[in-house]
């Protein structure tokens, strides 16, 4: 079948209906058969059509003018190869089920393609990620590094459970000590029971900055320096002077808190805090801070989902927005 260049896009005539209706290739239009640049090339490659003044080297270079042609091509082609049928769209590619195809079935992904240099923007993602939901779709992520090697992720919006009861406790007083507030043992051993601070001593309990100030905003804490009583803003204003990322950890950890969650810092895996979850022993889950507009790149995700994998752990990107935080989840697939 011979195919002649339309613009951005290939032009079969009739006889290229029978692509659409045994593989769901292109858009069937007035007169023949509408396929994408990605299609088109990929057909091509396979011989299974003929491109007017094209061989597919020199198709390829025609449209690798375009930014981004070239890995949105090498995702095309891996995920054919793979069995899938798929077709361009908004996000890139909508994917149909193995065994589907455009007519004949459902689309199961929206995947995005993303070079491994490329900025993330978790405030677009989230949108995209609730738009797949609308259509009952899985969102995916196909980032190809320098070597036009592929890796596949599956983001999530992830709702965390609310507890079924608010979390209990008494009343302590304390004393601030540069970011971190200690606090006598007698009287708050309930402080260790609920997971918070650890003993500095067998007479005093250290608190983190995320943890006092959490106390302070629940009413269970109140602190003092150089005997004078300390207000949550002045211990915050103090604080942050050793953490400049502390209003956002602050917000995740209260928040996490408040979910039914106990948080607790995340350092030794790189990261603001790992999680744990109704008095289990392993946390199963690892969550950095981030504010709302933030934009990282994929070798950095990539870094992160890699790590946490690494220790049995879910990826978390907690956006801290004014009117609450969004948990992004990022975790590799297979398809």
């Amino acid at each position: 079948m011979k195919a002649t260049i339309d613009g951005n896009a290939l032009h079969l005539g009739q006889e290229g209906l029978s692509l659409y209706e045994s593989g769901g290739y292109g858009r069937p239009v007035k007169g023949g058969l509408r396929l994408a640049p990605e299609e088109g090339l990929y057909l091509l490659w396979r011989n299974r059509i003929t491109v007017t003044g094209h061989d597919a080297p020199s198709l390829l270079r025609e449209y690798s003018r375009t930014p981004g042609f070239f890995r949105r091509y090498l995702v095309y082609r891996d995920l054919r190869e793979r069995g899938y049928a798929l077709q361009t769209g908004p996000h890139d590619f909508r994917v149909f089920r193995r065994g589907e195809r455009p007519g004949k079935g459902h689309s199961q992904y929206l995947v995005r393609v993303l070079a491994e240099r490329d900025l993330v923007d978790f405030d677009r993602v989230t949108a995209e990620v609730a738009t797949a939901g609308n259509m009952r779709k899985q969102y995916v992520v196909a980032a190809v590094d320098d070597e036009g090697e592929l890796t596949y992720y599956e983001v999530k919006v992830d709702h965390l459970p609310a507890p079924d009861e608010a979390e209990t406790g008494g009343q302590a007083e304390g004393e601030a000590v540069g970011a971190v507030a200690l606090v006598p043992v007698a009287g708050a051993e309930w402080l260790s029971e609920a997971g918070f601070g650890k003993l500095l001593d067998s007479d005093r309990i250290m608190l983190s900055p995320v943890e006092a100030l959490a106390l302070m905003d629940d009413r269970r804490l109140s602190l003092v320096r150089d005997d004078v009583p300390l207000s949550r803003e002045e211990y915050f204003a103090a604080a942050a002077e050793y953490d400049a990322e502390l209003l956002e950890k602050a917000a995740v950890y209260a928040d996490l808190r408040r979910r039914g969650h106990a948080p607790k810092t995340g350092y030794k895996f790189g990261h603001h805090f790992r999680v744990y979850i109704g008095g289990i022993q392993h946390s199963p889950m690892l969550a950095q801070a981030i504010p709302a507009g933030t934009a990282l790149t994929m070798v950095a995700i990539s870094r992160s989902v890699r790590l946490a994998h690494s220790v049995k752990k879910k990826m978390l990107f907690a956006c801290v927005h004014t009117d609450g935080i969004q948990y992004i989840e990022f975790a590799r697939i297979k398809l």
